[in-house]
């Protein structure tokens, strides 16, 4: 660590004090990051080449080069990508928001390229692109804001119903940053119908109880934003279900009627796993009819007491409080059922060779 920090040091110094060797710097350095990022995904001090390229950054004039904004663009966020981002991530981050600090236009091109290298099944690296984003949220002016609102809400969505507990965590953080909230609220027309579905529909179904908190609280800032768009919502939500649910009674329907005529057919004995796979789909259809809770004191849209507001027009608190409570019903696969008591465990066949 100390020789790294000298050597960075050193060629900071050297960056500073000759100035007709700058461009030389910086070009190869762009070539060890093109190195890095395309070809070997190997090098053991990116983290301080940023570091120095933060702080070079920093000093540039403006309006920024056109070598400086394909800097940005080519380099910079495609070192997203690279499995080890762990390690550089902090100093990466302050070199994107560095630039934009410079130059507020290029926010819709970076939080595009974000949402392009999004991880896709790496929940750590999740956290760490939301840690990003919120810096870049933070320094964003409200024009550029508007810009990116359909495609950075509908990632923020997918985050907040994300299984993992920490990506849905961190994402719900945002509502706790001041700035951020005061961008959405100029903006709630175009953000509440992306992220009620989600919101509402977690805040009934997350396993872990500490998210449910979270959604409360952001339902509650965008009920306190506007009250009468939060109604419609609520209303198109339940609309919503209300035809997903009609879907699926109608294909369950005409499941029954081609099994019914399947079964009046002489040859049906010589299909080979005809009982098996007629059971397998009347239990698909099943399990997602409970998904849509077809009953209808569960499908009565309740909004939590911390909101103090009753949308359902239901005054009755014991009803509303017994539609709140729910229990969860696995979804029963047959297949799963018969090969669960066809197993043999490996330690009974150990005491029978035994004996």
């Amino acid at each position: 660590p100390r020789e790294r920090d000298l050597l960075k040091t050193t060629l900071h110094r050297i960056y500073g004090k000759f100035l007709n060797l700058r461009a030389f710097i910086r070009k190869h350095i762009n070539h060890i990051f093109y190195r890095f990022c395309y070809e070997t995904e190997h090098h053991n001090g990116v983290a301080e080449l940023l570091e120095i390229l933060g702080s070079i950054i920093n000093g540039f004039s403006m309006p920024l080069k056109g070598e400086h904004k394909i800097f940005l663009l080519k380099v910079l966020l495609p070192l997203h990508k690279i499995k080890s981002l762990s390690v550089y991530h902090p100093q990466l981050a302050y070199c994107v928001v560095q630039f934009l600090e410079k130059d507020a236009a290029l926010t819709e091109e970076v939080v595009t390229g974000l949402l392009k290298f999004w991880p896709k099944t790496h929940s750590p690296k999740e956290v760490m692109f939301l840690n990003e984003l919120e810096e870049i949220l933070d320094v964003i002016e409200h024009a550029e804001f508007a810009r990116i609102i359909p495609p950075l809400f509908n990632q923020l969505a997918r985050c907040v119903s994300s299984p993992h507990f920490q990506v849905a965590e961190r994402a719900l953080y945002y509502w706790n940053n001041e700035y951020f909230v005061s961008l959405v609220q100029d903006h709630t027309k175009l953000i509440l119908p992306i992220m009620f579905p989600p919101l509402y529909r977690n805040s009934k179904s997350h396993w872990n109880k500490t998210i449910h908190g979270l959604i409360y609280n952001a339902l509650k800032l965008f009920m306190e934003m506007d009250q009468n768009l939060f109604g419609e919502c609520t209303s198109n939500y339940k609309s919503e279900r209300l035809k997903e649910k009609q879907v699926l009674q109608e294909r369950e329907e005409a499941w029954k009627r081609i099994t019914e005529k399947a079964m009046k057919n002489p040859l049906r004995h010589q299909v080979n796993g005809f009982d098996i796979k007629e059971e397998n789909l009347s239990a698909q259809v099943d399990a997602d009819l409970g998904e849509l809770s077809l009953n209808d004191n569960e499908d009565r849209v309740v909004v939590p007491k911390e909101l103090n507001v009753d949308l359902n027009g239901d005054s009755d608190d014991k009803t509303r409080a017994k539609a709140l409570r729910r229990k969860s019903n696995l979804p029963q696969d047959m297949s799963t059922i018969r090969a669960l008591e066809s197993h043999k465990r490996f330690s009974d066949g150990l005491k029978k060779q035994e004996e």
